[in-house]
Order: C-alpha cells, then structure tokens, then sequence
C-alpha cells in the first residue's frame, strides 16, 4: 500500500510539473536567441549624422548585450525580454520610458506590454505618467493580477501596490522631445518655427505641463536630439531561451502630438505583441491604427500556424497587408528554431539580434 500511495504522489508531481520535467529535458544554451528594435520611418543616411549613427548603433548594442547576459546564464525569455526593454527605456534615445515623447498636452504617455510564449500569459498597461519603466509594470499585470491590460491612474495605482519604481512626471522630459513637440503645434497651426518662444518646463503632482516664456519671440534652432526624421517612435524585444520559450515585449511613448488618450498598437496583445511557443514571438513597430486594425502579431502566428508558412512568409504576408491600408513601419519575429524575421516598409528601422555564438548584428537603413 505505502508503495502504491508514493507511486501515486509521484506521479502526481509529475503531472503537475510538465514543464518542469520538460524543461530539464530540452535545455540547450546553443539555441538562444534574441531581437530586438528601437523604431521605424523615415530614417535615412542623409537625415543621420556619423554622430548619430554611432550612438544609435552603441544602444542597440547594449541593449543587446543586456539582454544575452540574461539568456547566457540561464535566464528566460521573459527575463530577457523585460531587462532589455528597461534598458531602451532608461536611454533618452528611444520613445519609450525616458525618451517618451509629448503629448499636445505636453504629457508624456506611456504603453508597453509583455506576453508569455510557453502559457500564452500577457500583461499590458496604457497611458502611464508615472511608471518608470512601464514594460515591468506590464509584466506585473500579467504576473500578479488576474487582468492582462490595465490603463491610466488604475494601471499606476497597481504599479505603486506592487512596489515599482515610480517618479515624477517631470523625470521624462527631455528638451529634445519637447522641442519636436512645439515643432508639431507650429505646423498644425500653420507656424513657422522661428515664431516659437524659448520653452521652460513647469510641473505639479501627477502631471507634466510645458508652458512658454513670455516676451521676445526666440528663434527656432534644432534641438540637442538624435532627430533622424519621421519616426514612429517604440522598441521591442524577442526572446528564445535556452528551455525552447518565447517571449515578446514592446514598449512606447506613442506619438509626438496626440490627443485623447490615444492609445497604438504596442500595449494591444495581438496587434503590436504577441508570443506563442507553437509558432512565434513578434514585437511591431508603425503607425499603430494600421497594425492594429491589420493585427498584425497574431495575424503572423495565425499564418504560421493554419497556413504553415516560414515566419519570414509570414511576416512579410502580414507586413503587405499593413502597406494596403495605407500604414508603415515593420516588426520583429522569433520562432522555436531561432529563424529571425525584421521586415519593415519604412525607410529604415533600428534593428539587430544576438546569437547564442554572441554573433551580433545591428542595423538601420535598408
């Protein structure tokens, strides 16, 4: 009887630990994988100085390495997925976290999301103002409520609840953004940006409000930024560990001007992220109305997985589509077979990935 009672208590863990059992069964250091992007548009070679190039290629690098380390000594997907978008998120570089670019407003708005190849679990948050890394916020959505997507003053109350890092709406201000923000205002209200006055910065709790000098009118200069054209401003990042999961994460500022809460494609589970250990992890990047109305994560999965085609078919498939409606930008994608996909219809888009080997690549232009 006692053998019986433990046969059946063993198997009972057993059943209740398939991932357990299977992880320590295909662990293969050899077949991690990592992607990642820092935006797409009108990035070209004659819009970038070699000093821009440099510091753009250095972050991407970084960002890179940050995330291999994690996967190197045996991290998960989502550990690698999570620190690299911080990473991003923490440089002023990138529309996301730090880098966030202004709302007509003058907010600055934050959306990222997570999701979990191997259990198909995703987190997401959407106009955050006080989150400093909001992919970790997403991540605690998934991890420690039973939502996947929480939005506004709700999303930061979580955020605090669970003891992320939380800062004052000012932290993301950036005279860079600021100035491409009084940039827009003067084109949609048919300025010419020498009319604009010198801009200083004035907030109070739980906002972020620009106002402008008053006086002599101060002449226009290009800002101390890495402007590099039209850009659709978001970063992402696939992962493969070395367990054979996936994950995928984005992160973003959203777009230079916008009003109402509008909210892209980047926090939406299925249009800008999405992560399926059957077929792929992807991470987007565009004009987020498009991949969403296109959703364009899913849809390549959906390829992958009911029309068998090879991600890079898929991607490109699904890419095309966003291109009919009128949309840009491109995505990354990451199968189980660590097969790498970066389409994009822009005229550029920040992109690179890391081999198990630590081969790195890195590029931006077509």
């Amino acid at each position: 009887m006692l053998h019986k009672l433990l046969l059946g208590a063993a198997l009972l863990v057993t059943a209740q630990s398939p991932a357990a059992a299977q992880t320590a069964q295909t662990s293969d250091p050899t077949r991690i994988t990592l992607v990642i992007h820092g935006g797409a548009g009108t990035i070209t070679r004659q819009n970038m100085t070699p000093e821009k190039e440099n510091a753009y290629t250095e972050a991407l690098n970084q960002a890179l390495q940050t995330g291999y380390a994690v996967l190197k000594r045996g991290g998960t997907s989502l550990d690698a997925v999570e620190a690299t978008v911080r990473f991003m998120e923490d440089s002023a570089l990138f529309n996301a976290g730090k880098g966030a670019v202004f709302t007509h407003d003058g907010r600055n708005e934050l959306d990222a999301a997570i999701m979990d190849g191997q259990t198909l679990k995703a987190g997401s948050v959407a106009g955050v103002t006080v989150v400093r890394n909001p992919i970790s916020a997403a991540r605690a959505v998934m991890e420690k409520s039973e939502h996947v997507m929480l939005v506004g003053p709700g999303a930061e109350q979580f955020a605090r609840e669970k003891g992320l890092d939380i800062v004052a709406p000012s932290y993301f201000y950036t005279e860079a953004r600021y100035q491409q923000l009084q940039k827009a205002l003067a084109t949609e209200k048919g300025a010419v940006p020498d009319q604009l006055n010198t801009p200083t910065r004035e907030t109070s709790p739980g906002k972020s409000k620009v106002k402008l000098k008053s006086g002599k009118p101060g002449s226009y200069a290009e800002p101390p930024i890495f402007t590099e054209g039209r850009k659709y401003g978001t970063v992402g990042a696939v992962a493969l560990d070395q367990y054979g999961n996936l994950a995928a994460a984005t992160s973003t500022g959203g777009m230079t001007n916008k009003r109402y809460g509008r909210v892209g494609d980047a926090p939406i589970i299925g249009a800008g992220t999405y992560a399926d250990n059957q077929s792929c992890a992807v991470s987007c990047t565009g004009w987020g109305e498009y991949f969403i109305r296109s959703t364009v994560a899913r849809d390549i999965a959906a390829r992958m997985e009911y029309a068998r085609l090879p991600l890079d078919a898929a991607a490109q498939a699904s890419l095309d589509k966003v291109a009919r409606l009128g949309g840009d930008g491109g995505l990354i994608g990451l199968d189980r077979q660590g097969n790498i996909a970066m389409p994009f219809n822009s005229e550029g888009m920040y992109r690179g990935y890391i081999k198990a080997n630590g081969q790195t690549q890195v590029l931006i232009y077509k």
